[in-house]
């Protein structure tokens, strides 16, 4: 038994340990994720994707980055560490690659000339004209970026 004790003890010091470091769960209705968009021409893609996010009360935007462009893994980084989470509701980002998938982009009416683009899709999966592109390098992207986000989401669906 007294053998049994101080086991009993440092395993409930430890777990209690482990609770309190335990990060929170993040709210899914205030998160922000990246869906990779799949082959294909994209305005059916958009729509559908829209569709699964609308089911699950969330707000999709397109977004358009390239493996080079530092402004887009700040931002990206950003994302995975739920740094976002709070910052713009619950809101699904359907992933392109802007060198790879320029043309087909641009075939739904997505052109911009600076990424990270983020644009807001019509119903019919086709760009409608509301976007914002670029940014600045380095840490101070996500800083830029959110308040330009958050304009482009409070503006009224078309």
């Amino acid at each position: 038994m007294r053998t049994l004790l101080p086991c009993l003890l440092v395993a409930l010091t430890t777990s209690l340990g482990c609770a309190k470091d335990a990060k929170p769960a993040l709210d899914p209705a205030a998160t922000v994720r990246f869906v990779v968009a799949g082959e294909g021409d994209v305005a059916p893609l958009v729509v559908a994707q829209a569709a699964r996010s609308q089911a699950e009360h969330r707000r999709v935007l397109l977004y358009v980055s390239a493996p080079w462009c530092e402004p887009c893994r700040v931002f990206h980084e950003a994302v995975d560490r739920g740094e976002l989470t709070g910052k713009l509701g619950a809101l699904d980002l359907l992933a392109f690659d802007g060198d790879r998938d320029a043309e087909r982009l641009l075939m739904s009416g997505y052109e911009s000339q600076y990424i990270p683009a983020f644009a807001v899709p019509g119903v019919d999966g086709r760009a409608v004209g509301r976007k914002i592109e670029g940014s600045v390098k380095g840490g101070a992207a996500v800083g830029d970026l959110v308040p330009r986000l958050r304009e482009l989401l409070a503006d009224p669906p078309h």
